[in-house]
Order: structure tokens, then C-alpha cells, then sequence
């Protein structure tokens, strides 16, 4: 491991970020150019002082998962996260598979969305970012252990999940579900983790092994979806799937038609989910 290199490293890329790149207000006037520490730990989700200690070489080796929450805060690409992986002394992660690495731009568009509720999941139905309204409407999926973090596989085995959506309205979401993973799985044959979400799933869920086996081929498109929150109350969105074929990742966004309850009840949750607020499970 290369301390000096990384701190370096760190310090340069901080530097590069202006706040607005990374959903920030600038605040006051700044002494320095570039992002400060506590904005940077901010966003990797770690303590202040940890990430001053990587700064100032005098931090033991970073775990791979620091060095992937420091890659998406600091908007590095793929070449300079692997970068930052090998002076780290660790092998980066590998490629040729569902890539969890969201791109700086697309990161840069989900800033963006203040009004809205948006986030950026693989075709596999893992949450790699949301921004601060999906986290009021649905709960902060990436507070929760690595395990937790899949739509697909909290839906169909965690109860609390389903009182995202109403009971009425399952059975539809089930089928999507469903259907959108056998849609992957039969377009990336070679991939394992498609074909073993699909068999952990057929081994622990009646509902999902009966709906897997009716063959139902859907790819993810634009549809309309209820949701309930504790606070607000039935939600009725408008969801626009924009898909990354590169990384095979999907910016899901969620609207509300001006002029409706749910739209009023949307610009609620904007106030609602600044004061935590907001439900403690997620859901697609």
C-alpha cells in the first residue's frame, strides 16, 4: 500500500469537484478550490477524522468497501477507481459483469434531481444511488447491509417490503419482478448472478418459483405505480426508466402529474424527508 500516493490522490481529486458536481450549494465563501474533507466523508458515508488520516497518510489500508464509497464521492472514473484500488494494494473490482461503479455523469444528473424521487440500480435490481427523495419516499437502501440492498430480493423475502405498495397492486409488481429478471438472466447467459438470484429465489419463495416458471419476458419500460408512505399517503407516479447499455445500469425516475393529489403530496415529502421522516424500508 502507497499512503503518500493515496493521499495525494485523494487531495487532487477533491480538489477537481466544485460542490454543484456533487448535489451540494457552495455555502459560504470558500478559501480553497475543490470539495472540503467533511464533504467528501459526507458523501462516502465515513467519519470526518478517517478520511483526514487517509488525506495526511496515516491511515492503515482502506477495506474495498471504503475504497468504493471514496470511487462514487469523489465521481472517479473506472480507470481511476481501479487506480486508487491498486495503490491500496487491492485488486480492483472485476469487470465483464453487472458493474456496480456508477458512471461520474450519470451520478451528476441524479445531483440534479432536487424535485423528484431518483436513484440508479443495475438490471439486477441492486440500489447503487439514490438521492434525497427516493431515500424520503422509499427508505436509504445503501444504510442497509449489502444483502438488503436488492429490490428483487427484499420484495420476495422481506414482509416489510411489501407495505411499499398497496396490497391491491403485489401481484403486478411480483410479475414485473419476475419477469424483468428472467429478461437478464436470459440476455447475459455467461453472467452468474442473474442465474443465481433467480435459484436463491426459486429456493426460498413459493410466489416467486410459481411466477418463474410461467415464462413471463418483460424488458423494464416507462409505467405508473402507487406507493405508500407512513406520513404522506398513496402515492401515484409516473416512472421513466433511462438504461446505461455500457454498464447496464438504469436511472429509474419517479414523476408526478401537476395538478394531481399525489403531485401536492410529493411536494409534502420534500418537507416531510428533510425532517427523517421517512419510512425505514425501501422498495423498488
Amino acid at each position: 500500500m502507497n499512503r503518500a500516493e493515496i493521499a495525494d490522490f485523494l487531495r487532487r481529486a477533491r480538489a477537481r469537484l466544485h460542490p454543484s458536481d456533487v448535489g451540494l450549494t457552495a455555502g459560504a465563501r470558500r478559501r480553497t478550490p475543490g470539495l472540503r474533507r467533511e464533504e467528501v466523508a459526507q458523501l462516502a458515508g465515513m467519519s470526518v477524522d478517517y478520511y483526514a488520516r487517509l488525506e495526511q497518510s496515516r491511515r492503515p489500508r482502506p477495506s474495498r468497501q471504503m475504497l468504493t464509497a471514496l470511487a462514487r464521492a469523489l465521481r472517479l472514473t473506472e480507470v481511476e477507481r481501479d487506480h486508487l484500488f491498486h495503490l491500496a494494494g487491492e485488486e480492483p473490482p472485476r469487470r465483464g459483469t453487472t458493474s456496480t461503479h456508477v458512471r461520474p455523469g450519470l451520478l451528476l444528473v441524479l445531483d440534479r434531481l432536487h424535485d423528484t424521487p431518483a436513484m440508479v440500480v443495475t438490471d439486477c435490481g441492486e440500489v447503487l444511488a439514490q438521492n434525497a427523495l427516493s431515500r424520503a419516499l422509499s427508505g436509504d437502501v445503501l444504510a442497509r447491509p449489502p444483502r438488503g440492498r436488492n429490490m428483487i430480493r427484499r420484495f420476495f423475502l422481506d414482509p416489510t417490503a411489501q407495505e411499499l405498495f398497496p396490497p391491491e397492486d403485489r401481484p403486478q409488481r411480483a410479475r414485473e419482478q419476475v419477469a424483468g429478471l428472467r429478461a437478464v438472466a436470459a440476455s447475459r447467459p455467461a453472467d452468474p448472478e442473474p442465474a443465481a438470484l433467480a435459484a436463491e429465489l426459486r429456493a426460498a419463495s413459493t410466489e416467486f418459483a410459481q411466477l418463474w416458471d410461467e415464462h413471463d419476458v418483460a424488458v423494464r419500460r416507462a409505467s405508473t405505480k402507487r406507493f405508500r408512505h407512513p406520513a404522506i399517503g398513496t402515492l401515484e407516479l409516473d416512472c421513466e426508466v433511462l438504461v446505461n447499455s455500457d454498464h447496464n445500469q438504469q436511472l429509474v425516475i419517479h414523476t408526478a402529474r401537476p395538478g394531481t393529489e399525489s403531485y401536492e403530496r410529493l411536494r409534502l415529502l420534500r418537507v416531510v424527508g428533510l425532517q427523517n421522516l421517512a419510512p425505514t424500508d425501501g422498495g423498488p
